[in-house]
């Protein structure tokens, strides 16, 4: 009987949370956000519209463009790609907001034959409110 008090109780109190998810906060501005190579933490920029995502990051700038799925989702495609890997398109899901941040992951829009889908996460800051 504690058991099926301990479950009730446990379902209740998760049962009640909902993750905030103001995406068309976040479809637009300018971004920043933090990321680690060979153990260095650096800063990126990118800028989006609608349509268009400029990155900026370690003094290049590159650009993408957006195609929305729904207001919390979408594909994410090189404009200019310079490798074959840079061709394949970027699935982007916004998974939560909280004030002038979202928390996103990602992965390849088409899964690869023989290969485990690679979901990654991130946070992306909006600099300008």
């Amino acid at each position: 009987m504690n058991r099926f008090f301990f479950v009730f109780a446990l379902l209740t109190l998760t049962g009640c949370y909902n993750t905030e998810r103001n995406c068309t906060d976040f479809k637009t501005g300018t971004f920043e956000f933090n990321y680690t190579i060979d153990g260095k933490d650096k800063t990126g920029k990118f800028v989006r519209n609608d349509s268009l995502n400029i990155d900026y990051y370690e003094g290049k700038v590159d650009s993408s463009s957006i195609r929305w799925i729904n207001d919390c989702e979408f594909i994410l495609k090189k404009i200019n790609p310079e490798s074959m890997s840079e061709k394949d398109a970027i699935h982007m899901k916004i998974l939560s907001t909280q004030n002038n941040t979202y928390t996103f992951e990602y992965k390849l829009a088409v899964k690869k034959a023989n290969r485990a889908t690679r979901v990654e996460k991130g946070t992306a800051t909006k600099i300008n409110q």
